[in-house]
């Protein structure tokens, strides 16, 4: 998989995604991950990208000419691409949507900052504007950040254990189980006793049942999108039962 991502501010996608997962994927070849520096694209002295909003108004913003210009050389470059702005009027990001953009082979994200950018890039050169949370940051490499995490995790081989990615909060549409290690007892806190029963199936049945307590406790509005099975509602109804009961 291909990622460009084009920003004023190159060094710090490079510097964020050189350790970890993301770097890990880099040195395998899993993901070429190119920190495109958006001034290269200018054509003055000053390397502008910004100027003030027609109409006035506080904030400046972010110039057509050279968006135009690096996504073109990118997709001559590297053929076609999904061309992603992050932006705080975009689609709200999530992990269906990590998965979907997973698939691409080559994929352009453009950092918006200041007020944001001009509409015409928007109209002619983007494919989908995405908001990682109804919030607003000083711009969008963090964010970019975030979706290239979420989606070369995805990836084949990026994860030591293919099955983690399966079995996270949300890939499911419920939240994950709790998780416990070494010590069994600490501070006189202890496991759960069926997670040392070795029983592989009473097991499995207490963390799909955490999974759907943890979620109907934190976030019930995902109970309503997500596939349950007959399995999984007969375990809500003793989850009810419980807690009335308590």
């Amino acid at each position: 998989m291909r990622v460009d991502v084009v920003t004023i501010f190159p060094e710090m996608v490079r510097g964020a995604a050189a350790w970890s997962i993301l770097g890990r994927a880099q040195e395998r070849g899993i993901i070429q991950l190119n920190a495109v520096d958006l001034r290269e694209f200018t054509d003055d002295r000053h390397r502008t990208t910004d100027d003030a909003p027609f109409g006035g108004g506080a904030g400046m913003v972010m110039k057509p000419e050279p968006i135009f210009r690096a996504v073109e050389h990118l997709l001559a470059e590297g053929g076609p691409a999904r061309v992603v702005l992050t932006s705080p009027r975009g689609r709200l990001y999530n992990q269906s949507w990590a998965e979907e953009l997973a698939q691409e082979p080559h994929l352009i994200i453009l950092c918006g900052r200041y007020e944001g950018v001009d509409d015409r890039v928007c109209r002619s050169l983007v494919t989908d504007e995405l908001s990682i949370g109804d919030y607003v940051l000083t711009g969008g490499e963090l964010a970019a950040l975030v979706v290239l995490d979420s989606v070369v995790r995805l990836l084949p081989g990026a994860l030591g254990d293919e099955e983690s990615a399966v079995h996270e909060s949300f890939s499911s549409g419920l939240l994950e189980h709790p998780h416990y290690t070494r010590p069994a007892e600490y501070r006189g806190m202890c496991v759960p006793e069926v997670l040392v029963t070795g029983d592989h199936e009473a097991v499995h049945r207490w963390r799909r049942k955490e999974s759907l307590r943890t979620t109907w406790l934190r976030r019930p509005e995902l109970l309503t999108r997500a596939p349950l099975t007959p399995k999984d509602r007969e375990l809500l109804e003793e989850l009810r039962r419980e807690i009335l009961d308590a």
